[in-house]
């Protein structure tokens, strides 16, 4: 029996999933799917999936995957993802297919436990705050039982703590095989255990990063992989520009500062005043920070002729130069010393790769190439490349054809495009000769879910729009109680929202409101999904940026989603710049060919929050009246699930007012 005829029997209604998973029920979209996944691993090539909410992708590629026996990387978006892979599906599933499927995890360096930086990390001036010596000692603690040195795994951890940049290593300062404890390294360790695995579970970041520095452990894994597999696709060409060009940040040189004086006194005290360099190289870096003024986080600075925009050529060319010659001296330093030890030789190492790189920003930017300058408590110099065509090209997809290799690519996601031969995705991603498939969703939206465009509120350009909004959700939240999710396109209209929220209902204490940044955001994802159940406080959720997508929350805890206006690209942004000059050069329109199909994709992750099983009941609200008045509106709803269209505000009105009522009976009125 082949393959396809094989998966096709597992998802069958007799099949061995109808058996053993209670709630599994066949789909077609679902077989469809898989069934092409299967016919592309037989034969090779790229296979691009976009799949609606609901189809079962995971499931999908997992299936055709195990049951292959092939060796199989597959590669998300996210190390949540990652561990939701690894740890629930892919064990529930090796077991009811009774496989004897060894499956690893493999992540970037910093998310384990490295053991030199850990004997390292009491010296280091930053941990001086109590609650960071608190925490270093339960990682002390947890660091003798643990046999992964997975991050992950030791709770109470906060994802923003100083600590983990202190007690996890990189690639500037990991030792390699000439550090003490590289025999127990859980970074190598878990490179070893992938190698030997037949399914691993990686990251996109762990995947390009590798391209660009060949040093992750992908380079032996790849060449093993029969299929690869992407999911949450629609990421990788952000993902991948990341990692291939160039970026030194103060942070870095703050860092290796640190470090200076920390391995300067112990491996060389008394060879160099260790306190002096590490001083000059730490105020450099802040230097250089400082000669861009106050600036809101997240700022970019275009940098197309010498400087960046808004900079004065003395004051820039200083400050960089001041960095050089610290670079220069502390180089000197190092050179000195560098064979007393392997710390001070990779220290060595790190203060020549800055200066490799200041000479590279000190050139004109690459031809194809974009260079800006981007703005948070550190500044970054970055170059990268407008997308990621090329580097899919040439670096894996002519590879696997010139060795012979008949190995197959299998690319999947929610939301690859608004048409039909998801362009928005393939050609960034150098995938235009790829098959393409669009799989529909097998939910009733007309039936679980309205949208409303308020027409009432203004137009977003004008300035009391954002306090419309959030009286909008104000109203609309106290009706059901909570239960809401406010996805703002801004950080600015997420603050004034979030204050507007939090003074109407401060003293509430039946509705609690929620703002990113208040808490971790997994802290603020579990609060939120407890809801009112309890006797707790339902919520109001309000976010920005990765809030949009890669968020589940099923039933009746989330029932109204909105949105505060078209998710357009800024257009002043130095990527997106870049990105519409070469399609003005092309004679395309960067309105129809880059704003809209941008739009779309971000509109789409938006409204893909509200429903997410098939007894879930909600409403998208988009306050934004273009939608409705633009000649654009109905390509970007054409975009969205088909759901049932309120109209006016007292049809509104009864669709929240049904949806107090539990979310597997209530229904969405006309």
């Amino acid at each position: 029996m082949g393959l396809k005829d094989l998966v096709r029997e597992t998802f069958a209604h007799e099949g061995v999933l109808a058996h053993a998973v209670p709630e599994f029920k066949p789909r077609p979209g679902q077989v469809e799917m898989a069934s092409a996944i299967a016919d592309t691993m037989d034969g090779g090539g790229a296979l691009v999936i976009e799949a609606g909410t609901g189809v079962g992708k995971t499931f999908a590629y997992l299936v055709p995957a195990l049951l292959s026996g092939a060796k199989v990387l597959i590669s998300t978006a996210t190390k949540t993802l990652q561990d939701q892979l690894f740890r629930r599906d892919l064990p529930a599933l090796i077991k009811v297919l009774g496989l004897p499927t060894h499956a690893a995890l493999l992540k970037g360096r910093s998310s384990y436990l490295c053991l030199q930086r850990l004997l390292m990390a009491r010296q280091t001036v930053s941990l001086s705050a109590r609650g960071v010596l608190q925490s270093l000692a339960a990682v002390e603690t947890w660091a003798q039982r643990t046999r992964t040195g997975d991050l992950s795994e030791l709770p109470g951890l906060d994802d923003r703590s100083p600590l983990i940049p202190a007690i996890t290593s990189s690639r500037d300062n990991c030792l390699g095989s000439a550090c003490p404890h590289f025999r127990d390294c859980h970074v190598s360790q878990a490179r070893r255990e992938a190698l030997n695995a037949d399914v691993v579970v990686i990251n996109h970041h762990l995947f390009f990063a590798d391209l660009a520095i060949r040093e992750t452990g992908m380079a032996e894994l790849l060449p093993t992989a029969q299929t690869v597999v992407f999911d949450e696709a629609h990421q990788l060409n952000d993902t991948g520009t990341q990692f291939s060009g160039q970026r030194l940040s103060t942070g870095q040189l703050v860092d290796f500062s640190r470090d200076l004086l920390a391995v300067g006194l112990q491996g060389a005290r008394g060879m160099a005043d260790w306190h002096v360099l590490a001083s000059e190289m730490e105020r450099a870096a802040r230097n250089l920070r400082l000669i861009v003024g106050q600036r809101s986080d997240g700022t970019r600075l275009r940098w197309v002729e010498m400087v960046p925009d808004t900079l004065k050529v003395p004051d820039w060319q200083a400050a960089l130069d001041g960095v050089r010659s610290v670079c220069t001296r502390v180089g000197l330093a190092l050179e000195l010393v560098r064979g007393v030890s392997p710390e001070l030789a990779r220290l060595s190492e790190r203060v020549s790769g800055f200066r490799d790189q200041l000479e590279f920003f000190g050139a004109p930017c690459a031809l194809d190439s974009v260079r800006w300058i981007d703005l948070g408590a550190h500044l970054s110099m970055v170059e990268s490349p407008l997308d990621i065509a090329d580097v899919m090209r040439e670096r894996i997809l002519d590879r696997s054809l010139a060795d012979g290799s008949s190995r197959s690519w299998i690319f999947t996601s929610a939301t690859l495009g608004d048409t039909t031969d998801l362009r928005w995705f393939t050609e960034p991603c150098g995938l235009g000769a790829a098959q393409v498939l669009r799989v529909g969703s097998p939910f009733d939206f007309a039936a679980q879910a309205g949208i409303h465009i308020p027409e009432y509120l203004s137009v977003p350009s004008d300035p009391s729009h954002t306090i419309q909004v959030a009286e909008f959700v104000g109203r609309s939240a106290a009706i059901i109680g909570g239960r809401t999710l406010v996805l703002t396109t801004t950080l600015r209209a997420l603050q004034t929202i979030g204050a507007a929220l939090l003074h109407q209902f401060g003293n509430e204490q039946s509705l609690q409101v929620l703002v990113q940044g208040q808490q971790p955001k997994r802290e603020l994802l579990n609060r939120f999904r407890q809801g009112n159940l309890g006797g707790s406080a339902g919520c109001v959720l309000v976010a920005s940026a990765s809030f949009w997508e890669g968020i589940d929350v099923p039933g009746d805890t989330l029932q109204l989603v909105v949105i505060d206006k078209l998710p357009f690209p800024p257009p002043n942004d130095p990527l997106v710049d870049a990105r519409l000059k070469r399609l003005r050069a092309q004679g395309r329109s960067t309105f129809n060919d880059y704003f809209i199909p941008e739009a779309a994709i971000a509109l789409k992750q938006g409204a893909g929050r509200l429903i997410r099983r098939e007894t879930d009941r909600g409403i998208l609200v988009v306050c934004d009246v273009r939608l409705r008045r633009m000649s654009y509106g109905p390509r970007l709803l054409a975009a969205l699930p088909p759901m049932r269209h309120i109209h006016s505000e007292e049809s509104l009105l009864k669709a929240l007012s049904a949806l107090t009522r539990t979310a597997t009976t209530a229904s969405i009125p006309p």
